[in-house]
């Protein structure tokens, strides 16, 4: 039998704490939570965690510092605050984090965030190079791209985009770290580059590049490859 995944939330209003715990152990997870950065250091310390659900706003340290240590102990971050605005969700995201929710936010949908980003530090743990987005294979060990079984052709720019984001399936990855990784440093503000390399990419991979399902743009932040099970957004 598999162990659940440990998840820890980290808010200091207790409503939303009791919300959120409640939410996940119905769907089956283990559950603790804490209502400041001590209170959540302090269990990270004591406990094995998978995944945190972080606040930003907590009372004794800003949110935003916790994302690279938690990272950094091997635990999945998703950010549910309050903070809408681009800037603070590019921060968060090229701090480390798997993903943003803003509040107020629905159950069902934090559970699906919780399910893709747990698949994706499961890939990163078993360094399964095989990820599957609907009909969309990217096979990154042998370097090749298939749609309903058939090879794509994909330029070396295109295969880097696509296999970059591959690497964190369902989950956004910023424009910055995208020009960065595929273009090189000193392109971090070409955005246009990733937006021509991102429409090149739809017309091979999409079945209406006009309504794309699997690579979803995150407007002013970046880019995402969506696994069917979770839906379009």
């Amino acid at each position: 039998m598999s162990v659940a995944a440990h998840i820890l939330v980290v808010d200091d209003e207790p409503a939303i704490r009791r919300l959120l715990c409640t939410s996940l152990e119905r769907a089956g997870y283990g559950v603790c939570s804490a209502g400041s950065a001590r209170e959540a250091m302090g269990v990270t310390a004591a406990e094995r965690i998978d995944l945190v659900l972080l606040d930003l706003g907590l009372p004794d340290r800003d949110g935003l510092e916790l994302i690279p240590i938690l990272r950094s102990s091997g635990s999945a971050v998703i950010v549910v605050s309050a903070r809408d605005a681009t800037e603070q969700k590019v921060a968060a995201l090229d701090l480390g984090a798997n993903d943003y929710v803003t509040k107020p936010f629905d159950s069902e949908e934090v559970l699906a965030r919780i399910r893709s980003a747990l698949r994706t530090r499961l890939g990163v743990e078993t360094s399964q190079p095989l990820v599957t987005i609907g009909d969309l294979e990217i096979d990154l060990a042998r370097r090749q791209v298939r749609k309903g079984g058939r090879e794509i052709h994909l330029t070396p720019r295109e295969y880097a985009l696509i296999a970059e984001l591959a690497k964190r399936p369902g989950c956004v990855v910023t424009h910055a770290h995208l020009l960065k990784a595929v273009w090189g440093i000193g392109h971090e503000h070409d955005v246009e580059y990733l937006r021509v390399a991102a429409r090149s990419l739809r017309l091979k991979i999409e079945d209406d590049p006009a309504q794309p399902r699997i690579l979803r743009n995150d407007p002013g932040i970046g880019y995402r490859l969506v696994e069917a099970s979770a839906g379009s957004r």
